[in-house]
This record gives C-alpha cells, sequence and structure tokens, in this order.
C-alpha cells in the first residue's frame, strides 16, 4: 500500500483540501479556507501545515477567536450549508475564546470545524503553559467545554486516531440535520508527530447532502389535514433555506393561497411583495401574521423549531377560528424527526423541498377560500402603511429614529444586499419591518441572539458572496463587543459596510428592564447621576466613529435623515471597508416601530418592594393565563 510520511497537522489539512460535498448535482468544496490565531498549541503545528499549503488551502488572519468562529458560520450560512470555515487555535484561552461561537453555530445547526490546540498527549511536560490540571481526571482539558456545544467531538491522541476522526468529522459537517460545530482537539505534540499515510486518505471525497423524501402514510395524513382546514397558515423557518426550498415554497402558495409566514430564520423565504407572504411571526412579528395564527385552525410548519419568540411562549396559536377540541392542529414538515413532532403535530419528515414538492401534488385542485385570500390580503395592505409611517420621517434635517434608518437603507438597497444583525433592539424592528427581496438578504441570527456576531460574519458572508452589498447592522453595545475584525476586512479589503446607532446603552434590554420592573438599571452609558443613581448622568463621552477610523475604516457621519441618505448610498458602491456612524433619536409613538403584537415570557419577581415591579407582577400574572400545552 503506497503511503506518504507527513505530519499529522500536514496529513489534516492536506485531507480537508481534498473533501467536497454534492447536492442536486452541485459541487462545493467543503472547507473553503483556514482561520487561525497562533500560539505555542498550534503554531509548531497547523500553523507550519498552513504555510505548506498555502496554494490549496486559504488562510484569514483573525483577531478573536470567538470572532473567527463567528466569520466561518456567517459564511457557512450564507453557503447554504454546503461549504464552511475551519478555524485553529493555541490551548488555554485561545481555545476556550471558542466556546461561544461554538454554542452559535450548533444552535443554528451550521457547520464549522474547530481545531484547537491541547496538551500533551504523552504529558511528558506537564503542566504545560495554560494547562488546566484536575486532580481527579488526567485527561481534562479546558477543550473538554466545547463538548457540550459540540455535534461531534474527538481528541486525537494518536497520529492514526485521526483517520476515522476526520472521517468522521466531516459526515458531521455535511448532515442536512445533526450538524453545527465540529471540534478536533490536537495535542501540540502529535500535531507535529510523523506518521505514514495511505493514500488513500487524501483521495477526493464527495460527501452526498440527502433530500429524504415523505413517508407516503405521513404525506397522506398531512394532506387530509390540510384539505380539512378552513383557516391554514404556513410557518416557514430556516429549513427552507437551508433545503434552498423557496420555489417549491412560492410553488406550494401560488396553488394553495396558503399565507405564508415566516420566523427569524425563515424570513426572505417569499418575497415580501409576494400576495402570500404576510411577515414574521410571533412577538416580533408583524399584526397580519400573528392575527391569522390566533385564529389559524391547521398551523402548516416547514423548517421550524418553534421557539419561544414564534410561539409568543406558548400563547400565539389559540384556535379561535376552528371547531376542534383544541382549536389548532399542526402539521410539521421537518427533516429534523424531533422537532417534526412539537407541539403535538401530524409529523411529516423530510427535506423541505421535497416535502413541499409532494405536498403541492397532494394537493392538486385545493385552494383556500377567496374571503379568507382577500381578509388577509387586506390586513398585509394595512401593515404596509404602518411600515410607511415607521420609516418616513417627519423632516429630513432632524436626527432618525432606529426605524427611519432601516427605512432609508430599505430605499436604496436591492435584492443583491445582505443585511446582517443578531442582537439587541434591531432584530425586532427587521423582523416587524424589513421588505426582504431574496432569500439571502435577511441574516438576522436569532437563534443565539449573539452580540458580537455582526461584524465578523460580515465578513465570512462577503467571502461567500463576493460583490454583493454586506451590510452589519450593530448598536453601541453591540459594536464594543466586538469591533477587532475590522482589522481583518481592513487587512484583506473585504468591503463589509458597518452601520453602528449610537443609543448609548442596551436599548433592548433597557427597554426589557423597565417593562419588568427593573426600571432600566445597569442598561444605559452614563456616568452616575447626583443623586447617586449608577447611571443617569450625562451619556459618556465615547466615540465609535474615531474608534472605528482608528482600526482602518473608512468612517462617514451622518447627523440627520438626509446626511444618513447621502452616507448610505456612498457607503453601499464603496470597494473598501466603510463604517456609517448615527446617532438616533428616541422612537415615538408616530415614528417608532409598532409595538410587539404578542405575549414573550419573561418571569417577574413574584415579591418586591418597589412599585414598578409589583406592577410589572399583576401584569405578568394576567398573561400567563393564556399559555397553552398543545396535544
Amino acid at each position: 500500500m503506497s503511503t506518504r510520511r507527513l505530519t499529522v497537522a500536514q496529513a489534516l489539512i492536506a485531507f480537508l483540501t481534498r473533501q467536497y460535498t454534492e447536492r442536486d448535482g452541485e459541487r462545493h468544496r467543503l472547507i473553503g479556507a483556514t482561520w487561525g490565531i497562533f500560539g505555542h498549541g498550534n503554531v509548531a503545528g497547523v500553523g507550519q501545515a498552513l504555510v505548506e499549503h498555502a496554494d490549496t488551502m486559504p488562510f484569514h488572519q483573525g483577531r478573536n477567536e470567538q470572532a473567527m468562529v463567528h466569520a466561518a458560520t456567517g459564511y457557512a450560512r450564507q453557503s447554504g450549508r454546503l461549504s464552511t470555515h475551519a478555524v485553529t487555535t493555541s490551548i488555554g484561552p485561545g481555545a476556550t475564546n471558542l466556546v461561544t461561537g461554538a454554542a452559535l453555530a450548533t444552535v443554528n445547526r451550521l457547520p464549522v470545524l474547530l481545531l484547537p490546540g491541547d496538551t500533551f498527549a504523552t504529558r511528558v511536560a506537564d503542566p504545560v503553559l495554560q494547562q488546566l490540571e484536575t486532580p481527579y481526571a488526567g485527561d481534562i482539558s479546558v477543550n473538554d467545554c466545547l463538548r457540550p456545544v459540540s455535534k461531534y467531538f474527538d481528541r486525537i491522541g494518536r497520529p492514526e486516531a485521526l483517520i476515522p476522526a476526520a472521517l468522521q468529522a466531516m459526515g458531521v459537517l455535511s448532515d442536512p440535520v445533526d450538524t453545527g460545530a465540529v471540534t478536533l482537539a490536537l495535542p501540540q505534540d502529535v500535531q507535529a508527530e510523523a506518521y505514514d499515510w495511505p493514500e488513500e486518505f487524501f483521495a477526493e471525497r464527495v460527501w452526498h447532502v440527502r433530500r429524504p423524501q415523505p413517508d407516503p402514510y405521513e404525506l397522506a395524513a398531512a394532506v387530509r389535514a390540510i384539505r380539512a382546514a378552513e383557516r391554514p397558515l404556513l410557518v416557514a423557518g430556516g429549513g427552507v433555506h437551508h433545503s434552498a426550498a423557496e420555489d417549491a415554497l412560492r410553488a406550494f402558495a401560488d396553488a394553495t393561497g396558503i399565507p405564508v409566514a415566516s420566523t427569524q430564520a425563515g424570513k426572505g423565504s417569499l418575497p415580501h411583495d409576494h400576495p402570500a407572504d404576510v411577515g414574521g411571526i410571533g412577538h416580533t412579528g408583524t399584526a397580519t401574521a400573528d392575527e391569522l395564527a390566533r385564529a389559524a385552525d391547521l398551523v402548516i410548519g416547514v423548517g421550524t423549531r418553534y421557539t419561544d419568540f414564534t410561539t409568543a411562549s406558548r400563547t400565539l396559536f389559540e384556535g379561535s377560528g376552528g371547531s376542534g377540541a383544541d382549536g389548532v392542529r399542526f402539521v410539521n414538515l421537518n427533516i429534523a424527526s424531533f422537532d417534526s413532532r412539537k407541539l403535538g403535530a401530524l409529523s411529516l419528515v423530510a427535506d423541505a423541498r421535497s416535502g413541499l414538492d409532494d405536498l403541492t401534488t397532494g394537493l392538486a385542485g385545493h385552494r383556500v377560500t377567496a374571503e379568507y385570500v382577500s381578509q388577509y390580503t387586506a390586513d398585509k395592505s394595512r401593515w404596509e402603511y404602518r411600515v410607511d409611517a415607521a420609516f418616513t420621517p417627519e423632516d429630513d434635517l432632524l436626527r432618525p429614529t432606529q426605524q427611519q434608518v432601516l427605512g432609508v437603507l430599505d430605499s436604496l438597497v436591492d435584492h443583491t444586499d445582505i443585511l446582517i444583525n443578531a442582537a439587541g433592539s434591531l432584530p425586532g424592528d427587521l423582523h416587524k419591518l424589513w421588505r426582504a427581496r431574496s432569500p439571502r438578504q435577511y441574516h438576522v441570527e436569532y437563534g443565539y441572539s449573539c452580540m458580537g456576531y455582526e461584524i465578523p460574519a460580515a465578513i465570512g458572508v462577503s467571502l461567500a458572496a463576493p460583490g454583493s452589498p454586506v451590510w452589519a447592522l450593530v448598536g453601541d453595545g453591540t459594536y464594543l463587543m466586538m469591533p477587532t475584525e475590522i482589522v481583518t476586512a481592513v487587512q484583506e479589503n473585504i468591503p463589509i459596510k458597518v452601520v453602528i446607532l449610537q443609543n448609548h446603552g442596551y436599548a433592548s434590554i433597557g427597554g426589557l428592564s423597565k417593562t419588568v420592573g427593573a426600571e432600566g438599571y445597569g442598561t444605559a452609558y452614563r456616568y452616575p447621576a447626583e443623586d447617586g443613581s449608577p447611571t443617569g448622568g450625562a451619556p459618556l463621552p465615547v466615540d465609535l466613529a474615531a474608534n472605528a477610523a482608528s482600526l482602518g475604516m473608512r468612517v462617514l457621519t451622518a447627523r440627520s435623515v438626509r446626511e444618513l441618505r447621502e452616507a448610505l448610498g456612498k457607503a453601499r458602491v464603496c470597494d473598501r471597508p466603510t463604517c456609517v456612524y448615527v446617532e438616533t433619536e428616541t422612537a415615538d409613538t408616530v415614528s417608532g416601530a409598532p409595538p410587539a403584537q404578542a405575549w414573550w415570557d419573561v418571569p417577574v419577581a413574584e415579591t418586591a418592594t418597589r412599585p414598578a415591579a409589583v406592577e410589572a407582577r399583576k401584569k405578568y400574572d394576567r398573561q400567563t393565563g393564556a399559555r397553552r400545552t398543545h396535544l
């Protein structure tokens, strides 16, 4: 048998350059590039191997390990989960910095390969620098923190162990159900150890991404349920995008007239101007979608996990328009059987595109009533007036509200632009108000809602979609979490557009804090007040525009709606990393976003002395009575 003598690290990188995915006859490189920050735990192993494979494995120099995972995850999502990046770190803090990024990837079921260095497998130098010593277990290292947030974890203690581990890792990365973060912990001595590898290990491998078809029995039951429904509603989740089922969903909606609402991950499954698209659903949804959800007698979930925001903490689906004992029933089309069984649903385990195609065929000739279509069409038109009101400023010379910033951006973009957000008050405004023009335009990470995701993810998305204007929308709180990858964008001239909305604190949590009786405590970026309250004084003199400029970005400052329109227009066509900085006006009842159309369960203190908390608990108790267990 022919062999090749390489170190473990050299063999791993050579192996990764030969891995591909295939779906629907199209092939994609599985590991498109590697991100890295080098330390003593990986510089002589994976670092040296990357130098030798510089012509076949692109490399990106990161500034923060968590941010590198976010960039890889953004790339994977934009690539439809058919391609991703690897991330290598040293042992110790470099490795543990991966945990948050790994959790985000796994929660969102997005593939990313993590290659942290590890302590010596031979233990000849214990304790090495940064080693965690555990008296009761000699085989534990800090990398074990990655086990619960990884879909697959292995520690490569011997060179030959790499072969089965690497193959298993590729299988998980290309799995349409059980994918997420994959961790191969690499002891630093093993990385540099040589071994005679079989040539077959480096053969080109193509991992087929399957499209499971529906079971005929389950399909027939789902078709019967849909035909019997008078007020059905389809909820499109992220699985629609992951399986590239947007055209199949459009064909289903065109044929049946069933309205389509979307989760955060599913928004854009239909373009905003499609007649059946009724917008976001749940706590951050539109009035149109939420009223349809309350009255629906059948809810068809496609590729959704039914998180608490989607179900309004189990209060949204009332079944007020149904006649069954529970008023509402569910059909869940999902490639993951675990999700297909939620809410006591009729389960339809299948790929979203395959399932929608078969449902459309099975429902041939069936269509909801013209009266139902007229109702949701009229409701949708009324909601659009509310969007226009939130987007339109009274005076172009005034400072914009956050919603007006979105309105100006809405007037400038086309179907090629991509918006990225993850945390703060922006996800709510975007889910309610944004008019998605294409399947990949709306990129809001709300499975983990991780502050700091946006800027590194924008880099990954831009690498996956060169030529598309990529916008990272961040508040000041989020920006301060993780601006460091701006340096990477500058270094590689990746022309991301960062929009910083300065509102002097954690506006989203500040608002929530007030509603639950915590009175906004500890959420504003302000000096202490004269009365001693910790953040009741003047705003802090923080200059985020100067900070972004110091990291190498071109910065445009907007002080009014008119200046904002000009700045965003310039940023959109700029061929270098550009930041638009705008201080926003506090929204009022005229120009602010419509309030939440459905509840969200955030428990309030059952006993308290301050009036705000006492009153908040009374409101909370009234809401909890509407929670339901769907059987």
